[in-house]
């Protein structure tokens, strides 16, 4: 199954991983194996999660404040919405399905 990301999500992604590396050496690595873990869960189990509209569901990441927000395509890839910080305003990423 191929995945995709927005341009937008990896940005939030580099970020994040910034912001927790900052805080703490290895701690942006920790980060990113938690995203890494989240998504190889979505590839096969990609209907498992709580939907929202248009495809488009949402996977806690463990550990950390996140969610990744993601859509199944026709062709069954996955596109990668947002990179979610749950503390941040909910729906922040709606705008990008259009």
């Amino acid at each position: 199954m191929n995945i995709d990301f927005l341009e937008i999500a990896t940005l939030e992604l580099d970020d994040a991983f910034a912001y927790y590396e900052y805080q703490q050496q290895n701690l942006g690595h920790r980060f990113i194996y938690e995203i890494w873990n989240t998504i190889e869960r979505i590839k096969y189990y990609p209907k498992a999660w709580h939907g929202f509209s248009n495809n488009t569901r949402r996977c806690l990441v463990k550990n950390f404040p996140y969610g990744v927000i993601y859509q199944e395509k026709k062709d069954n890839s996955i596109l990668i919405v947002a990179i979610m910080n749950l503390h941040r305003k909910p729906n922040y990423w709606v705008d990008r399905l259009k």
